[in-house]
């Protein structure tokens, strides 16, 4: 498996053609408790940077980008009913969906962990 980051704060864990994906524990500090989260529907096309999901909270609302393009084969209804799951554990259970990649070479423009790392540290 091999992880991987956007400047959005997504992160994507690719395990063959497929990649599961969700929000950085960076993303969760700035956004706080989730009150409501929407997954994408099976079957659902995405082209890379479009508004995939949405996460509600406490302090504010914002989107999940598709970090690829592909055909999304699950979405995580767990999440959805009890959104806390995302903050408890964002990298396990708090996934937000499964993608099928259309175009692996999209996988290059994202961050590994340390150009991640180094990102976030340049925000603050």
């Amino acid at each position: 498996m091999s992880l991987k980051f956007t400047k959005d704060h997504e992160w994507i864990n690719l395990d063959g053609d497929i990649a599961t994906v969700g929000v950085t524990a960076y993303a969760l500090g700035q956004l706080g408790d989730l009150v409501f989260v929407e997954v994408p529907d099976e079957g659902r096309m995405l082209s890379k940077g479009d508004e995939a999901a949405v996460v509600e909270s406490v302090k504010a609302a914002s989107e999940v980008y598709a970090p690829v393009s592909g055909e999304v084969i699950e979405g995580n209804a767990g999440i959805a009913d009890d959104p806390a799951t995302v903050s408890g554990d964002p990298a396990e259970d708090g996934w937000f969906f499964k993608i099928r990649l259309s175009d692996p070479s999209e996988l290059d423009d994202l961050m590994d962990e340390e150009e991640y790392d180094v990102y976030v540290e340049s925000l603050d």
